[in-house]
């Protein structure tokens, strides 16, 4: 089994991302241990099926993959950032703007100043079966260029792959106690309730009114097989008559509803 990660030509800050991980300029492509570097030329959103491509080219099984990305917003303020993918949150009748199919999301992979750094809700594709998140540079250009930006990421993925000679993170087929897996729910693109959660205590963190809750729950269990998923409600974002609906719901799929403490 091995991880990809994959880079794009057309994002600045993919390939200023990719750049620590290549041994020598014009290499096109790079592989240590169980991990495989792609360099691409499309945008990742795009690159569905990924896994099953490089699968039926190579004959290697993927059991995971990061995009590496550039992140814009509205506030131009450096962040880095991390999401699972898919647009959970859209009809099959709506349009797409960034990849992906709609009502549909991956399953995340477990990983884990100037600059923020954040989680993001689940927002837009590729469409792709193995576990998969994307790990962001924003929110400009001048920052999509920064190679001190793109080295604290780069170490990131090196030491969360077990690149380093330590172990590496995320697998959760061998749990043995039930940790605790936080889905969150509501709480903006930003979701900083959430956030608070994850930097107080490093708990799996999966992704974001029925078939939304249910198809992130579905594929946040998928993705931490040894772990207990309990949904994490930001209340502050709900009116009240929201807030029963989606606790009412939630209780009748039963899916158990944790509190701040319970990730601790």
């Amino acid at each position: 089994m091995v991880t990809l990660v994959a880079a794009t030509t057309v994002d600045p800050a993919s390939i200023g991302l990719g750049l620590p991980f290549w041994p020598c300029p014009g290499m096109l492509s790079f592989a240590n241990e169980e991990v495989r570097l792609l360099k691409l030329e499309n945008h990742l959103a795009r690159e569905d099926h990924l896994d099953k491509r490089w699968e039926g080219a190579t004959g290697e099984s993927v059991d995971g993959a990061i995009f590496l990305s550039r992140h814009v917003a509205a506030s131009n303020r450096p962040a880095l950032t991390i999401h699972p993918i898919g647009p959970p949150h859209l009809r099959e009748d709506e349009v797409l703007l960034a990849g992906g199919r709609p009502g549909w999301a991956g399953p995340p992979k477990a990983l884990e100043q100037h600059c923020r750094v954040t989680l993001e809700a689940t927002h837009h594709g590729p469409e792709i079966s193995s576990p998969a998140m994307f790990i962001e540079i924003g929110s400009t250009e001048e920052y999509w260029e920064r190679q001190d930006a793109a080295q604290a990421i780069a170490l990131l993925v090196w030491e969360g792959l077990g690149l380093g000679g330590g172990n590496s993170v995320g697998d959760w087929s061998r749990k043995d106690d039930r940790p605790k897996v936080l889905l969150g729910i509501g709480g903006g693109h930003y979701v900083p309730r959430h956030m608070d959660i994850v930097r107080l205590q490093s708990k799996g963190v999966a992704g974001m009114w029925r078939k939304v809750i249910n198809i992130a729950f579905e594929t946040s269990r998928l993705a931490f097989p040894g772990g207990e998923v309990l949904a994490h409600l930001d209340l502050e974002s709900f009116k009240t008559w929201r807030r029963k609906a989606v606790t009412e719901f939630l209780e009748s799929e039963e899916i158990k509803i944790g509190k701040p403490g319970d990730f601790y």
